[in-house]
């Protein structure tokens, strides 16, 4: 038997189970989704699931089953199963579609927290650890950036003077997998029950630090690139494992783009410390651009507000106010054709 209490089964996800038509039936965790099925973690082993028909078509794909979504299934055979329902999601991470104006696309489900990973080579860019952050406080997911590769050697002091506004908002981890000691210190942030997943770009080593994590090899890594001397991307779909004394890690594809799909600008401000300058300024709907009196541009003038961290946020908010507009032009266009599908159902039950 697998106790479903380590991979984060709850009593409030019970509740939610009791709540669904299929109460009775069973309930895992998604492991791996493939192609066209899922790999399932129940109390009585790994079942291979298909969605029903209703799931499969009357779903759009941002709603349908990610890694870390808790599942009802009917099982049949052996270690086979048909998922019929899916419990309410919470905290989501979650990215903009590639090559969409305001599609969502669900990378993992019930997340408690995220490891940003960079590596400390050409691969570190805190811009891009930035752009994580913003996303992952939309969904009141943990923020953690671990700075892997310490042993390839590195400027520490530039390195630190680039991420200080970062290390007053959320944990910094600097790893190897060559240092135990660094794996150890990672591995205790890491509380029994709770759910990890792994970001970042590829070759930066999420793979293998998951696996030093587990202190056994769950996952297939790849070596060293002879031409370019770095690690080679291995990680092809998301996938769940179970850390020995408690944890689940979620890995993740390396990503180029990590599009936002957020609502609010808010939790921008308060990352990229907006949020205190913002309140002194002359105007309170100040877009910190070329307003007299804008308190920001005078931190960024005086060199209180570093520029490229300015610049950083006038960037990511374009694009949050982007697909905010866009998501609010959808949701509007949605609701004016439920508008008139009902209209013509009234119509038809007329005649």
């Amino acid at each position: 038997m697998i106790d479903l209490n380590r991979y984060g089964w709850n009593d409030k996800l019970n509740q939610l189970k009791q709540e669904s038509t299929y109460g009775t039936l069973t309930h895992g965790r998604v492991a791996i989704v493939h192609r066209t099925c899922y790999e399932v973690v129940a109390g009585s082993g790994v079942f291979r699931c298909e969605l029903t028909g209703n799931m499969m078509y009357g779903k759009s794909d941002f709603e349908l089953p990610c890694t870390g979504d808790w599942v009802i299934f009917q099982p049949f055979d052996e270690g086979m199963g048909i998922i019929v329902d899916m419990l309410p999601r919470s905290r989501t991470l979650s990215r903009r579609k590639n090559g969409t104006v305001a599609e969502k696309q669900a990378i993992a489900a019930h997340v408690d927290k995220a490891f940003i990973v960079q590596s400390l080579d050409d691969n570190f860019n805190v811009r891009r650890a930035e752009r994580f952050m913003v996303q992952m406080r939309e969904e009141n997911i943990i923020p953690v950036l671990v700075l892997n590769k310490v042993d390839l050697g590195f400027d520490q002091q530039k390195v630190e003077e680039q991420i200080r506004h970062v290390t007053r908002q959320i944990p910094v981890f600097y790893t190897s997998i060559h240092e135990s000691r660094t794996i150890f210190r990672l591995r205790e942030f890491i509380a029994a029950g709770e759910t990890v997943v792994f970001v970042g770009s590829s070759g930066v080593g999420k793979s293998s630090l998951v696996n030093a994590l587990c202190e056994k090899s769950v996952l297939l890594t790849s070596g060293i690139s002879q031409s370019t001397g770095k690690g080679r991307h291995t990680s092809t779909r998301r996938e769940m494992v179970l850390m020995d004394g408690g944890g689940v890690l979620i890995d993740t594809p390396g990503v180029r783009e990590f599009g936002l799909a957020v609502d609010d600008s808010g939790a921008l401000d308060e990352i990229l410390e907006i949020t205190d300058y913002a309140q002194s300024c002359r105007f309170k709907d100040c877009e910190h651009i070329n307003e007299p009196g804008c308190a920001v541009l005078d931190a960024v003038s005086r060199g209180i507000l570093d520029r490229q961290v300015y610049e950083s946020y006038l960037k990511l908010r374009r694009e949050t106010w982007h697909f905010s507009a866009s998501e609010h032009e959808k949701r509007k266009k949605e609701k004016s054709f439920t508008k008139l599908v009902d209209e013509v159902k009234k119509r038809k039950d007329h005649f």
